[in-house]
């Protein structure tokens, strides 16, 4: 168990290798280069990981909160034991595409043009989350909590979404493909 503070990734890289139970707070990762680095049950807080690589790099357990992961491709993270929640995060931008996220919590979020085509999603919960411009696109939604979660479209139609939940606020969103108009 190690803690990181305040630490510039871009002057000082850290070493290709596996870092468990460590804490990163308030760490630049951006536009740095994780290929292959490892991150078991690893706490980041307030760090900006915006555009770093993340080529076959893991993240087993990994916790996010306050953090900015802008244009961040997840989907070239390793798949293997992929998990990770977030905390009033910033993903604008981001890329979940093809990968398992079930019972991934997205608490208080922005999510804003986030491609989660092709994700399984089941049993996730977007608690609070802004998800403008998200794309679900042949994406497993089933047991979804989407409930508090608002600026969505999602078409009912091209993703499994058994038992998902929303709120009435959020109907619009779900009715856009249709055309119509819904006042409430």
């Amino acid at each position: 168990m190690k803690k990181f503070n305040k630490i510039n990734l871009n002057e000082t890289p850290l070493a290709t290798g596996e870092y468990e139970e460590c804490t990163f707070t308030h760490c630049n990762f951006s536009n740095t280069d994780l290929l292959d680095i490892q991150f078991f049950d690893c706490e980041f807080i307030g760090c900006n990981f915006s555009l770093a690589k993340l080529t076959n790099t893991v993240f087993s357990d990994a916790r996010f909160k306050d953090c900015k992961l802008f244009g961040l491709r997840f989907d070239q993270c390793a798949p293997f034991g992929l998990s990770f929640s977030f905390d009033n995060c910033a993903l604008n931008h981001s890329s979940f595409y093809k990968i398992s996220l079930k019972k991934t919590v997205f608490k208080t979020s922005k999510l804003i043009d986030v491609d989660f085509t092709e994700c399984d999603l089941s049993g996730s919960i977007f608690d609070d989350c802004e998800l403008s411009q998200a794309i679900f696109k042949k994406t497993n939604i089933e047991k979804v909590d989407f409930r508090t979660s608002y600026n969505y479209a999602i078409n009912l139609d091209e993703n499994k979404a058994k038992k998902a939940r929303f709120s009435p606020i959020g109907l619009p969103g779900l009715l856009t493909q249709y055309d119509i108009e819904i006042d409430l």
